[in-house]
């Protein structure tokens, strides 16, 4: 076997039979954990028979961690201010329910291993922090090394925590339904999906160089109810496209089998996010129930995309809704009827041990998603903390998210409530993962200085400007308005929910079409054509609308809560304006083109017969925009969704059943709706906004 290049930076080396292992635990002595010529398994099972409880209680959280990189100069710091030494207290987050401790004591007393990342960091700041990190972990008693998680960091997208934790720093493609649009392309041309593969291997490549190991990703979520907050995430409404996508994802981001070069991925939100409640996010309780009212739609249109992960993939993160009994139909996975238990998907034994261990053939371990023992608890809000421990640990779940809360862990392990063997079950898991990915060997520490150089130098940033461009999805074209003529005077400006981002944006958007090589007017009025950018926004990711969520383009538009009390919604500010914009250029016979940034399937009935053309992007670059709208690029992209046709075919009755059914994709719901209803939008030249929708010239 080859020797791999160890380094040590407070243990020692020893050597055996001329070669050189770690020696993690100072005792002198090659132990099967240390070995790097045992399987993974192997070391896995020895490590655990030597850990404390303490250790494998430590080894089952992951917390969210900060660098010492954004705390204050005179806050406590380490490593040449690189780890973050502050006590902070409890409630500074959603998932900040407990006092968070520093880093050093957090590895060391806590024995925490696992850590989410969340800020926005150079590739060489991020590296130097997981060195530092590494560092610590050398210093304990087994010499256990750490490893760092992260949301998605390659999609381009308004920063969110939870959702787009960073942006710009890697290679920069458009959202994920714009690699689906552009996809989709691709296959109307003949082709396949292989653009997944090269967008995997950048990902892998740039991730492992900063020593990131772990992604929060992707979403195999196929969407079904259109007010759903988290759309724009997910890779759109086709079971099909959606599993081809994730299957390639899982194969480029981690290779045949886990291994020192892979980037290890965890798939969510096992069974499915799509049927929603009418739309709201079981991140509060309005949304805590998964429906399923249409036979076979668990099975249908939900299950694929995570059967075809479920051979390879490293880890499933569970969703953190219930399944409704009142609101769903009996369904059946593979001819089996499914039991309702209504309780989080990570507490419900059923769907992750019968379902995605023994029907799905899955191997790898069930990561939680954050706060599941804290707000997130649906099912089982009556049990204290320690009991949601039990429960979720015996039910399957092998490590909980964005928690430090070892003492109730413990409590739970020592009242006997998770056995031991289940204990020592979810530990080897979880530290198959770590030896596969070399974390124990060659794999511990990264290059620092050379990680700026290894993402500047990835191909994923010439297939990014590809992939916008094949992003953009052409929805009318009246009069062969597009391609705009060579010389066309263009005025543009962009509109947002928030003033303030729209002014900064247009100024983006005007740099980016004169870098197109657009003719710029200063003056609407002395424009050939107008090119307006809608950016609309609706709701809050981490609490519920007094109502349901709105899909119409509005400004202070009066509304009636669920619980009767009026309020007003605005998705897009300065309305008024963009109208006028609109109507006068019109008037006076110049061209009208609006892109819709489609984050969610909005309502357009309102826009498009303003237009002269209209297009989709999906936080897709404005030049590569301007690049599809004067010709330089064909226009290629197709709809990922399907946009509902007005607010009567998402209309929810009293009893809160809404008359397209939440849990089917749009291009299917008309199946299931009332005769002689259309779901999906019709432009005024006759063009539906189904999925797979895009024009060519």
């Amino acid at each position: 076997m080859e020797q791999p290049a160890l380094e040590v930076r407070t243990k020692k080396l020893i050597e055996i039979d001329g070669y050189r292992f770690k020696d993690l635990n100072g005792n002198g002595e090659l132990d099967p954990y240390e070995d790097w010529r045992l399987s993974p398994a192997e070391r896995a099972a020895d490590l655990v028979s030597r850990m404390s409880v303490d250790e494998k209680v430590g080894l089952m959280l992951i917390n969210s961690r900060f660098t010492g990189y954004q705390t204050a100069d005179d806050e406590p710091k380490s490593h040449d201010g690189i780890l973050d030494e502050r006590e902070i207290e409890a409630g500074t987050s959603i998932f900040a329910t407990r006092r968070v401790y520093p880093t050093t004591e957090t590895i060391q007393r806590m024995h925490l291993r696992h850590f989410i990342l969340r800020e926005n960091e150079s590739p060489s700041r991020v590296a130097a922090w997981n060195n530092a990190m590494n560092e610590v972990c050398e210093e304990t008693r087994l010499g256990i090394p750490c490893i760092t998680a992260s949301n998605s960091r390659n999609e381009n997208g308004e920063m969110v925590f939870g959702m787009n934790d960073a942006v710009g720093i890697f290679s920069t493609f458009p959202a994920t339904m714009g690699l689906a649009s552009a996809v989709l392309g691709d296959k109307a041309d003949g082709g396949d999906a292989s653009l997944i593969d090269g967008f995997a291997e950048a990902v892998r490549m740039e991730w492992t160089a900063t020593g990131l190991r772990k992604g929060y990703m992707y979403m195999a979520d196929v969407v079904t109810d259109p007010r759903w907050q988290r759309i724009y995430g997910t890779f759109g409404e086709d079971p099909e496209l959606v599993s081809d996508i994730i299957a390639r994802l899982v194969q480029g981001l981690q290779g045949d089998e886990l291994g020192p070069d892979s980037l290890s991925t965890t798939i969510k939100h096992f069974p499915g996010g799509g049927p929603r409640d009418n739309g709201f996010d079981p991140h509060y309780v309005e949304g805590k129930w998964n429906c399923y009212p249409t036979p076979g739609s668990l099975d249908d249109y939900h299950m694929p995309p995570f059967k075809a992960a479920a051979a390879k993939a490293a880890s499933f993160m569970p969703y953190y809704s219930a399944p409704s009994i009142k609101r769903s139909v009996v369904q059946a996975i593979d001819g089996e009827d499914v039991p309702y238990e209504e309780t989080g998907f990570a507490f419900n034994h059923y769907f992750l041990n019968h379902v995605l261990r023994e029907r799905l053939g899955f191997t790898g371990y069930v990561n939680s998603d954050s706060g599941i023992t804290d707000n997130m608890c649906w099912g089982v809000e009556d049990l204290s903390r320690p009991e949601r421990f039990a429960k979720a640990v015996m039910s399957g779940t092998d490590i909980i998210a964005d928690t430090n809360n070892i003492e109730d862990l413990r409590t739970a392990i020592d009242n006997h409530w998770i056995s031991d063997a289940r204990v020592d079950e979810a530990c080897q898991r979880l530290l198959i993962e770590m030896f596969a990915l070399g974390l124990f060997d060659d794999r511990t520490y990264v290059d620092a200085e050379a990680a700026d150089r290894k993402v500047a130098e990835s191909p994923g940033w010439a297939l990014a400007e590809e992939a916008h461009r094949k992003s953009v999805v052409v929805l009318r074209n009246s009069g062969g308005t597009l391609p705009l003529a060579a010389g066309t005077s263009v005025y543009v400006e962009l509109f947002h929910k928030d003033p303030e981002q729209a002014a900064t944006k247009t100024a983006q958007a005007r740099e980016e079409a004169a870098a197109a090589g657009v003719s710029l007017a200063d003056d609407p009025a002395q424009a050939d054509a107008v090119v307006l950018f809608l950016d609309p926004q609706s709701g809050d990711y981490f609490s519920a609308t007094p109502g349901l969520l709105e899909l119409t383009i509005c400004e202070d538009k009066p509304l009636t809560a669920l619980n009767g009390d009026a309020y007003t919604e605005t998705t897009i500010a300065n309305l008024a304006r963009f109208r006028e914009l609109a109507q006068d250029a019109r008037g006076r016979g110049a061209k009208v083109i609006i892109s819709v940034n489609v984050s969610l399937p909005w309502i357009l009935d309102d826009v498009e017969p303003l237009a002269d053309a209209l297009v989709a992007g999906f936080s897709t670059f404005y030049g590569a925009q301007f690049d599809v709208l004067t010709g330089k690029h064909p226009a290629h992209g197709k709809l990922p969704i399907t946009l509902p046709a007005s607010e009567a075919v998402i209309a929810v009755d009293a009893d809160g059943v809404c008359v397209s059914p939440n849990d089917v994709p749009g291009y299917d719901k008309e199946k299931y709706m009332p005769e002689g209803m259309t779901y999906a939008y019709v432009d005024a030249d006759g063009n539906t906004y189904r999925l797979g929708h895009g024009l060519r010239y």
